[in-house]
């Protein structure tokens, strides 16, 4: 029972934090959100997680991959930490 409650509690973070990078890449495409509370609020959060990755990976023109590469590994980050707890 409580295996099952940790990991709804590590699977509800994830979700919520990839939920969050999703709508930071999407209103990244508007600009006149980037001034609204709620992007501000996420953009807080997000952003030096993507800026991890973005020292790493130039964009390709207006094309930017990072936060492809960022989805990729925080899903590498839940199944391994699932993993290791959850075996």
């Amino acid at each position: 029972m409580r295996h099952t409650i940790l990991y709804t509690i590590i699977d509800s973070f994830f979700w919520i934090y990839m939920m969050m990078l999703f709508i930071r890449i999407i209103s990244s495409w508007f600009q006149e959100l980037q001034s609204h509370v709620i992007i501000r609020f996420i953009s807080f959060y997000t952003d030096p997680y993507l800026n991890f990755f973005r020292r790493f990976i130039p964009p390709l023109g207006t094309i930017d991959l990072s936060p492809m590469v960022a989805f990729f590994a925080l899903q590498f980050i839940e199944t391994f930490i699932k993993g290791m707890l959850f075996r």
